[in-house]
């Protein structure tokens, strides 16, 4: 594999690792574990527009490879949103009941 493409899958798995982290569901180096789901979204949004300027300048590996990381972080993405939102209302719900 020529260096510029495994610079560029490292570019990726950071940019995963680092969306896996602001969904909560690794922690980050220091240990925590926290969610930032408007950072996430922007790392989605750049993961996208990397497929987006390279497609057909990469080798199907690396397509692949991104194509599966999006899925997940976008799966992993919305789950996360719908507990936000779910709890948001609960609290919600709990403060009108007083």
């Amino acid at each position: 594999m020529e260096k510029n493409d495994q610079l560029l899958m490292q570019l990726i798995y950071m940019f995963h690792t680092s969306a896996m982290q602001g969904l909560g569901k690794i922690a980050d180096p220091t240990g925590q574990v926290s969610r930032n789901l408007e950072y996430v979204s922007q790392t989605i949004d750049l993961m996208e527009m990397l497929k987006v300027k390279t497609k057909g300048n990469v080798s199907k590996d690396i397509e692949k490879l991104l194509d599966g990381m999006l899925s997940e972080l976008r799966l992993n993405y919305i789950d996360e949103k719908a507990k936000s939102e779910e709890k948001v209302e609960e609290e919600t719900k709990k403060s009108d009941d007083k």
